[in-house]
């Protein structure tokens, strides 16, 4: 049985040290090789991070519902300020964070 969902069927299987990986790869009946280690898996794992770290700054919200609406407009509202990772220089971040706030007074004062 191969689990391709993707086109491409994985060669290894990265995961911490726990025993019930093994097991589980077992009943699967994966193929692949099982390297369980501790510092294979952190680039999966530092993918999260930025996410971690809001869930971590949001802890403070009343419920549930309330951070997911605080997030879901904090992200669009981030995306439009954070330049590119293109944007190499300096003179490019100071022109995209100068559209930045002149999008951002455009919206605010039609919302108003």
């Amino acid at each position: 049985m191969k689990f391709c969902k993707h086109g491409v069927c994985p060669r290894r299987m990265i995961t911490d040290k726990l025993k019930s990986y093994g097991t589980v790869k077992r009943k699967l009946g994966l193929s692949v090789r099982h390297l369980p280690h501790k510092g294979l898996n952190n680039r999966a794992e530092n993918s999260h991070l930025p996410l971690r770290k809001r869930e971590r700054i949001m802890q403070k919200f009343r419920s549930p519902g309330g951070c997911q609406r605080f997030v879901s407009v904090f992200s669009a509202v981030r995306n439009l300020f954070v330049p590119p990772a293109a944007d190499a220089n300096a003179l490019t971040r100071h022109i995209h964070r100068l559209q930045a706030f002149a999008q951002w007074r455009a919206a605010t004062i039609l919302a108003a």
